[in-house]
């Protein structure tokens, strides 16, 4: 009996001595495996940091707008001289007596004065020539540019129909011989509101006149014109 006892505890240590061994030894190998996983991880969010760029964009510079063209700068000649029309007798005299025409305008007695320019007018001026090409002050012509009555209107703004406010803008332009506004001349003198002005230079193009008249012919004329604006209703 007591050698199997002796015998006993020798078991005993083997075991134990096994089982440490066996603690160590997983114990190495779980740390190790922690320790390859970390640097794995690591490597991993190196490599993806260093695949990540940053581009910068290049911003585009601000757009300008257009400014628009200034109006063309109009140079205004003198009207035809002062003076006097000749009369010349016709070569051919009829025996049946013309129908009267009431359409033409009246003869001017001023125009056959005989006194100053031979073939100007007895309200133009002394030097004055007339020019069909050139353009001329209301005051330098005869029948100074007007606008139809058939001609188109300005609209009113549907915009500032909630505002209920009246408008006015004051337009300076040429109308040519041909009874048309030169929009290349057009200049804003007045304004109450950008609108209206837009309103005018929408319309002004289709509106048609009746040109200046220096001699019985048709000039261009610089004109300065008023556009009112009344609230709908």
């Amino acid at each position: 009996m007591f050698n199997q006892l002796i015998e006993s505890k020798a078991k005993r240590q083997k075991m134990a001595g096994g089982t440490m061994f066996s603690l160590v030894l997983h114990t190495v190998l779980i740390s190790g495996a922690v320790y390859a996983t970390a640097k794995a991880g690591v490597k991993d969010d190196k490599a993806k940091a260093e695949k990540i760029q940053f581009v910068e964009m290049k911003k585009e510079p601000p757009k300008v707008p257009d400014k628009p063209p200034p109006p063309k700068e109009v140079v205004v000649k003198p009207p035809p001289p002062k003076g006097f029309q000749v009369l010349r007798a016709p070569l051919r005299i009829d025996i049946k007596i013309p129908e009267i025409d009431l359409t033409k305008a009246i003869t001017n007695e001023s125009d056959f004065s005989g006194k100053g320019v031979k073939g100007g007018t007895g309200s133009g001026v002394v030097g004055g020539i007339a020019n069909t090409n050139q353009t001329y002050f209301e005051f330098q012509v005869e029948k100074p540019a007007e606008m139809l009555a058939e001609s188109p209107k300005p609209k009113y703004p549907s915009v500032l129909e909630s505002s209920g406010i009246a408008g006015e803008v004051q337009a300076q332009f040429v109308v040519s011989s041909a009874g048309k506004a030169d929009m290349d001349s057009f200049k804003v003198l007045k304004s109450t509101n950008e609108l209206f002005t837009q309103a005018v230079k929408n319309v002004l193009p289709r509106m048609k006149f009746s040109p200046a008249m220096i001699g019985g012919k048709a000039v261009n004329q610089l004109v300065q014109q008023s556009f009112q604006f009344a609230v709908p209703r």
